[in-house]
């Protein structure tokens, strides 16, 4: 405070000097009032400042910190001022167009997946993700397994109908696991299961069906009651059969989507053609057919064009 009494009578002391120098003047007695006016306010505010700190308080024993307090409660109360003239315009809007869907705010649709996701848990179809082979894999064949899981766990947020997803065979120790949380933001928060358990231990092998494209049996619809298992794995080298192997091994149902059924395959330069699909690109094809139950449509959100096929009705 003796600071700012200083710096104001320096300030008065100033303005007198300089009208003794010949600068303009506002007029005698009129010029000192000033001066003087705008000591005793600059007094006053500082007067105001003690009352509302006590110089024995810890917190506001710097003037810096005070200062940075009072620029900061200017910001909370512009917030604060924007957000409820943005409420009242929402409001206003809404009653001019009362047929229109409100905007929800994103606390609000954050919310509203989390409870849905919850709610699959107990009443929606299961989806795992077999991780138990991971160990033969690079570390850029891993990489691009974590990137499909999280382009898997992005669709099921946005699906009406979400499925419950299991990681299994899957260790916190494992480097997938240190690949996911690199990669994948909030990746440990995750609404679904990790288990280092096997798919084949954790439920009953007759609620199982492992999709896998070696199957000769085609996946005609979604049955809420069964545990649909998807391969987790990335393999540069294309070993075939692998998937169809394992399911074998324990006598567990297999199904390969209905790609040969409603697709065909289409001319192009390499010749190549794929029904090898990335978990991801599987899960966007069961999650489309769940809600729409139409498989040519759920096909056509999966199946990109560089594997070489296009839906019947699409060839000129």
């Amino acid at each position: 405070m003796d600071c700012k009494l200083e710096e104001s009578a320096w300030r008065a002391e100033s303005l007198v000097l300089q009208g003794q120098e010949g600068f303009p003047e506002d007029g005698g007695e009129d010029g000192l009032s000033e001066i003087l006016q705008l000591l005793q306010v600059d007094v006053e505010y500082e007067h105001q400042e003690e009352e509302a700190c006590p110089a024995n308080s810890a917190t506001w024993g710097s003037k810096n910190v005070q200062r940075k307090q009072r620029h900061w409660e200017r910001i909370v109360s512009s917030k604060k001022s924007k957000r409820k003239q943005e409420k009242e315009r929402r409001k206003a809007k809404h009653a001019e167009h009362p047929g229109t869907c409100p905007q929800h705010s994103k606390r609000f649709l954050k919310a509203l997946t989390k409870e849905k996701l919850l709610e699959a848990k107990h009443s929606g179809p299961r989806l795992c993700v077999d991780l138990s082979m991971t160990h033969h894999m690079s570390k850029k064949e891993l990489s691009r397994l974590a990137g499909q899981i999280r382009r898997m766990y992005g669709s099921n947020k946005k699906a009406s109908r979400p499925f419950w997803i299991c990681l299994t065979g899957f260790s916190t120790d494992s480097p997938l696991y240190e690949e996911c949380l690199r990669m994948n933001d909030g990746f440990s928060a995750y609404l679904l299961d990790v288990t280092e358990e096997d798919c084949f231990s954790l439920f009953p092998l007759e609620t199982l069906v492992y999709l896998t494209p070696d199957s000769e049996q085609a996946l005609e619809d979604i049955d809420q009651n069964t545990v649909y298992i998807i391969g987790g794995l990335v393999d540069e080298s294309i070993q075939k059969k692998v998937t169809f192997q394992k399911a074998r091994e324990y006598s567990v149902k297999t199904a390969r989507l209905p790609i040969q059924e409603y697709m065909v395959r289409r001319q192009n330069e390499k010749n190549y053609h794929s029904k090898i699909l990335a978990i991801n690109q599987v899960f966007d094809i069961l999650s489309t057919y769940f809600e729409t139950h139409n498989w040519p449509e759920a096909l056509k959100k999966g199946v990109s064009p560089g594997k070489g096929y296009i839906l019947r009705n699409s060839m000129e």
